[in-house]
């Protein structure tokens, strides 16, 4: 089987300041967090009106394709249920 991302949702998890999100390995469930330096080094813009999880989620969604691609990548190479993805991931 191969790693699906049937589910758009995502989830800003503010203590650990990065954003949840889950694909699917047939009937597993494998859940990833993405730490928002990951998304901060790939263009997210912080500051006006938007609240930081607004930003951070509006950031996941315009690089969702990106970091679906880097999530299939890592889970290709060890096969585990959870993964962490931070900035080095992304190079």
């Amino acid at each position: 089987m191969t790693l699906a991302f049937p589910n758009p949702s995502r989830s800003f998890d503010q203590e650990r300041n990065g954003v949840y999100f889950i694909g699917h390995d047939g009937m597993f469930q494998i859940r990833f967090f993405i730490e928002a330096e990951a998304l901060a080094k790939n263009g997210i813009v912080l500051g006006g009106k938007a609240s930081i999880e607004t930003a951070y989620l509006s950031a996941f969604d315009g690089l969702r394709t990106s970091i679906q691609d880097v999530a299939g990548k890592v889970y290709a190479r060890h096969r585990r249920d959870s993964y962490t993805l931070t900035a080095a991931d992304f190079r």
